[in-house]
């Protein structure tokens, strides 16, 4: 019998393969479906393993909420996982999260608090800091940004999968700088596994980017604990209309509708790929595009048919 938790990891690793791409003839980009999981998105996995550490280190107790900053998948996540194992969420998150983020966080029964959306995740972070000081009896806290279980659920499912399912072949990963969870724990453990491999890190290109969960980190005010700013063999720079052109042109070209950071993870491991003579390039497919549909770059039309990814 499958139980709801058990449809956490184990997601797809997706050939993004398309005539017409201009790639080098020994080079390939794969891709972790990570909408597969639970609630749908990469942060299932940290979601998971940061409350069962809460709970084995008695932290979360039976009648306390979850309490945590998210720009909406991370939030999805605990209030999925919650629901699942009885805890109530509470949640503080920049009020610009789409709309379709805020609707799901409400059908799943979390409680929300909606900030500043000109203050991004810094006033999320510190408006949910105060509310768990006030209380921190009623609250688990699990500070994502902080809370070590959050990369080493990577380190202990995401690595081990693209590992296995390249059949240890890959020479490139490339992600997305959030929390920096899914970078700092995938890279490492993949790197004990091939110490040649390259960790690429990716970013926007300016502080005011519609990169929905990924960070400036060099203007950010809150720099997450867990990231170590030595990790990444390189950082690549994505503008949002490069990630907003890439979420089109893999929708109308191979199908796949996913989310705007996942774009941004393509538009870079493509950028990686076309430089190499041969390799196996990786990136994080973070969610689908269901949490986006209201955003109006889908109502452009920049595609030319057989140009692929």
């Amino acid at each position: 019998m499958t139980l709801p938790l058990d449809l956490i990891g184990n997601t797809p690793l997706l050939h993004l393969a398309q005539p017409g791409a201009t790639l080098p003839s020994g080079v390939q980009i794969y891709a972790k479906a990570e909408w597969y999981n639970l609630g749908g998105s990469v942060k299932d996995r940290p979601a998971l393993w940061m409350l069962r550490a809460g709970e084995a280190a008695g932290l979360l107790r039976p009648g306390m909420r979850v309490a945590d900053a998210t720009s909406g998948n991370t939030g999805i996540a605990y209030a999925t996982i919650g629901a699942a194992l009885g805890y109530g969420v509470t949640l503080a998150l920049p009020a610009n999260a789409s709309p379709e983020r805020v609707r799901t966080l409400r059908a799943l029964g979390a409680e929300l608090i909606l900030t500043n959306a000109a203050e991004g995740m810094d006033l999320a972070i510190s408006t949910i800091r105060e509310l768990v000081a006030a209380e921190p009896e009623r609250y688990f806290y699990p500070d994502q940004y902080s809370n070590p279980a959050n990369p080493q659920a990577h380190y202990a499912s995401t690595a081990p999968e693209i590992w296995q399912q390249t059949e240890g072949r890959v020479t490139h990963f490339v992600a997305a700088l959030g929390t920096s969870g899914t970078f700092m724990g995938t890279s490492r453990r993949l790197r004990e596994l091939n110490p040649q491999l390259r960790a690429l890190a990716v970013q926007p290109d300016s502080p005011y980017h519609a990169l929905e969960g990924v960070k400036h980190m060099a203007s950010t005010r809150i720099v997450p604990a867990i990231y170590d700013p030595a990790a990444p063999d390189g950082t690549i720079e994505v503008t949002s209309e490069e990630a907003f052109a890439m979420d089109r042109r893999l929708a109308r070209s191979i199908g796949l509708l996913v989310g705007i950071s996942a774009a941004a993870n393509v538009v870079a491991a493509l950028r990686v790929a076309q430089e190499l003579p041969h390799g196996v390039v990786v990136t994080i497919l973070c969610d689908s595009a269901n949490r986006y549909l209201s955003e109006r770059f889908w109502e452009e039309s920049d595609y030319v048919a057989g140009a692929g990814i």
